[in-house]
Order: C-alpha cells, then sequence, then structure tokens
C-alpha cells in the first residue's frame, strides 16, 4: 500500500510540472508577436523591339538585365521575400502587332534568384509593348495568401502600344486588394504623365538614375518603417490612449490594421509596424471619432503621427438610483447635430471627446438636457430625478392616450393599447398628467373620460378608467 501511494506521488510530481508548463506556454502564446508579412515583388519586364536601342554605354536590354539582375542577386537569403517574373513583347515579331504578348517566366518560390537572372539572360527583344494587358495577367500572377504584401515593380523604355488603359487595370488591382500601387520604372525619358495614374514614377534617364531607382524601390518595399500615434489632450500632449484605430487604405478604403492604442513601459505611445508602401486614412474610434486622411509614412524612419483626441467622462446618474431604471438610455449627440455619437445608459460613465453636447433621455416623457460641456480628464455628471410608476386599470378595451402638463398646454406621452382590457404599467418622470380616453363601444363622444393625476418621485399611483 506505502508503495503504491509513494508511486501515486511520484506521478503526480511530473504531471505538475509538465501541466504548469503547458499552461504557461499557453498564455505565453497569446504575448507572441505575428510574424512579418511575406512581400512578393513580380517585375513586370519590358522586352518589346526598342529594347534593342542603344542608351548610354550599351543596349537598354542588356543595361537593364544587368542593372536588374544586381538587385535580384543582393536579395538572396532575405527572409519574408519571394520574386518573380513576367515579361511582355519578347514572344512574337513586330509587326504584325501581338497585343497579347506577355508571360509568367519565373513564378513566385523561394530560392528562384538564380533562375529569374538565367531567364532575364535567354530574353530577347520582339515585339510591341501590351502594358494594361500584361499588368491585367500580373494580377493572376500572386497565388491566394492572407498575409502577403503584393509589389508590382513594372520595367519599360515606353508607353502602352495597344489601346489599354493601364490606369484602369492599376486602379482595380488596388481596389480589389490584389497588389499595392505598382512600381514604374521609365528608361531613356520621362513618361510621368503617362504613368503617373498608373503608381509611383521613377525616371531613369541615366544608368545611375535606373541603378538608383530600383535600390529605394526595393529599400521602400523591404526596410523596416515604425510608426507611433500620438493622440494629443486639451493641453497638446500625447497622453490619451486605450482607444482603437482603424487604418484604412487611403485607395481603395480597405482596413488594413486595427490597434488599441497602448503606452509602453515608458510611458510613451506604442510602436507600431506599418507598412510604408500605402497612403492611409487613420480613424481613432473616440466618441464621436477622430479621422486624419491621406497620412504618408516615411520608409525606412520613425514616423510620429500627432491627432488631436482629447477627452473628458460624462456620468449618467439618477437620484437615489432604483432598479426600475437600470435599463433606461440615452441619446448623445454633438451641440446642434441630429447625429447620434452615442446611446448611453444611465448608471454608466463613459469618455467623450471634450466640447458641448446635447442629451436626450428615454425615458417618458422624454428629458431634453442641452448644452452639456465634456471637459478634459474630467467627469460631468448628469442627473435626472428618480420617476414614478403609473398603474392604469381599465374597465373595457377602448382608444385613449397620456399627456403631460406642460404650463397651459399637454404635450403628448404614450398611447394605451386598444386590445388591452385590465391594465397597463407605465414608468413616468415626476409632474402632471392627463388621460384621455374612450371606451371602444361608446357611441358618443361626449364618452370621453378626461382625467388627471400626479406622479411623484418613487412613488406608484394607481388610476381607474371607467366611462
Amino acid at each position: 500500500m506505502v508503495q503504491k501511494i509513494y508511486k501515486y506521488v511520484l506521478v503526480l510530481c511530473f504531471l505538475i510540472p509538465c501541466i504548469v508548463n503547458a499552461q504557461y506556454y499557453q498564455e505565453g502564446d497569446t504575448e507572441k508577436e505575428k510574424e512579418p508579412p511575406l512581400t512578393r515583388i513580380l517585375f513586370v519586364f519590358d522586352a518589346s523591339q526598342s529594347m534593342y536601342g542603344i542608351w548610354q554605354s550599351d543596349k537598354k536590354i542588356s543595361i537593364a538585365r544587368r542593372l536588374l539582375s544586381n538587385v535580384i542577386d543582393s536579395l538572396k537569403n532575405t527572409e519574408y521575400l519571394e520574386l518573380a517574373l513576367r515579361v511582355y513583347g519578347h514572344q512574337k515579331s513586330y509587326p504584325p502587332q501581338d497585343c497579347d504578348d506577355t508571360r509568367l517566366e519565373v513564378p513566385f518560390g523561394k530560392n528562384n534568384v538564380e533562375q529569374i537572372k538565367h531567364r532575364l539572360r535567354q530574353i530577347n527583344p520582339k515585339g510591341t509593348t501590351p502594358i494594361a494587358y500584361a499588368l491585367q495577367k500580373a494580377g493572376e500572377d500572386f497565388p491566394p495568401c492572407d498575409h502577403c504584401r503584393n509589389i508590382i515593380v513594372l520595367i519599360t523604355d515606353g508607353i502602352e502600344e495597344c489601346e489599354g488603359d493601364p490606369c484602369a487595370v492599376s486602379e482595380s488591382l488596388q481596389k480589389n486588394g490584389v497588389a499595392l500601387k505598382p512600381f514604374i520604372i521609365g528608361i531613356g525619358r520621362n513618361f510621368e504623365d503617362a504613368f503617373d495614374c498608373v503608381g509611383t514614377y521613377f525616371d531613369a534617364s541615366s544608368e545611375r538614375q535606373f541603378s538608383k531607382a530600383l535600390n529605394i524601390i526595393i529599400s521602400q518595399a523591404l526596410n523596416s518603417t515604425t510608426t507611433q500615434i500620438n493622440l494629443l489632450d486639451a493641453y497638446g500632449y500625447p497622453t490619451e490612449t486605450n482607444v482603437n484605430m482603424t487604418f484604412y487604405d487611403n485607395f481603395s478604403q480597405r482596413v488594413q490594421y486595427n490597434f488599441i492604442h497602448t503606452m509602453n513601459n515608458r510611458g510613451m505611445p506604442d510602436t507600431l509596424m506599418l507598412d510604408p508602401l500605402i497612403v492611409y486614412d487613420v480613424v481613432v474610434n473616440t466618441l464621436p471619432p477622430v479621422r486624419k486622411d491621406s497620412v504618408v509614412l516615411m520608409s525606412g524612419k520613425h514616423n510620429i503621427i500627432p491627432v488631436e483626441a482629447p477627452q473628458g467622462y460624462l456620468r449618467l446618474k439618477i437620484d437615489g438610483f432604483d432598479n426600475s431604471m437600470k435599463s433606461l438610455q440615452c441619446i448623445v449627440r454633438e451641440k446642434g447635430d441630429h447625429q447620434t455619437v452615442n446611446v448611453q445608459n444611465f448608471g454608466h460613465t463613459e469618455k467623450y471627446l471634450t466640447g458641448m453636447y446635447d442629451l436626450e433621455v428615454l425615458c417618458l416623457p422624454r428629458i431634453y438636457i442641452d448644452e452639456v460641456e465634456v471637459l478634459q480628464s474630467s467627469t460631468t455628471t448628469v442627473e435626472i430625478p428618480v420617476p414614478g410608476i403609473a398603474v392604469f386599470k381599465k374597465s373595457t378595451q377602448g382608444y385613449g392616450s397620456l399627456y403631460v402638463a406642460r404650463g397651459d398646454s399637454l404635450e403628448w406621452v404614450y398611447n394605451f393599447r386598444e386590445n388591452n382590457p385590465h391594465q397597463e404599467t407605465l414608468i413616468l418622470q415626476p409632474g402632471q398628467y392627463t388621460v384621455i380616453f374612450r371606451a371602444r363601444y361608446a357611441d358618443r363622444a361626449l364618452y370621453t373620460v378626461d382625467q388627471q393625476f400626479r406622479i411623484t418621485s418613487g412613488r406608484t399611483a394607481n388610476i381607474k378608467i371607467f366611462n
């Protein structure tokens, strides 16, 4: 028996650390940073007949091959990167013109740099320049991927020759989330006017500029870019935090990121890793939200984006809170604006941008409170009286409604249920009320009941309605 107990103890001693470690690693997994996305760069290379032209020290095709091969060679063994090569104008001679002349020569894959360089050496210029069609087919070259950045680099010495619309194709690729805004390198002369609507254009009027453009594009695509969002208070200090920020692609309006703003262990806004190739519209989801459009990041640098978001608190309270009112709500609007900012429950405190607000308390009758001011880091309390309860007892079905006295006038509050012959119970704010009622089967208007009563805070009033 002692030996059995001893064995059980040994087993427990072995299992408990395993269980604890398993729990530890499960919890730790939630703290692991996400892997960076896979960057996929597709080079769309011009091999049309004009690339045989002499430019600077050699033929255009020879210079373009050499410089592109050098850049690709430098990317060997780069983590989270895949390359591919599409060529156009290289399969059929001109004339006649073949506007379908493009092919994916090397698909995306790991360790394919030598394959791309080898294929570049084999390609000879022959045909025309179907840029729009090549870009359209390029959109099909990216295999499905949920965590990838798709980048197109177009290298050309001319403009569209097949009556296609490269601008429309590029817009479609971006809006459908197929690829980011393309890069275009124009060889020999400036084609900026033709390609400005297609993507980010680089004028390579010399070999040196060609090489520089390629290096800038690769740097922007791969260099680490950090960003911090400074949510400024009313005094201009970045003290606001703990609110979600949504980053939209300015062009496609697709959501790119969601982050809840955080202060790091040094009390500064936390650093974010954002794609520098996207122009962002940033929405800080305060109440009401704050928007900053067309935010451009500097690639390879630490970017600081200030957003004015001063906030304070609004507390809704019922004097001597009553459980019957725990679900009472209030519409909060900015002063003079009909748009609803929030529907807030009484007994709760919510954070809002500093400023003036108009409130509509959804009680019977409605309470309107205008020009409630929310101040920086302060709590503004709005309090209403405890309501009373009105129990309406009817002897028969009929038609009727309830009104509250506003000076010498009556203001409608509620219509009684026609098919309810017994009683209805309403929670009402303190005040003087009038019931107007007529039985369904009464055939004269003079049988209308006109009955007054008062509601007192925290008390129940029984109102008997008889003809």
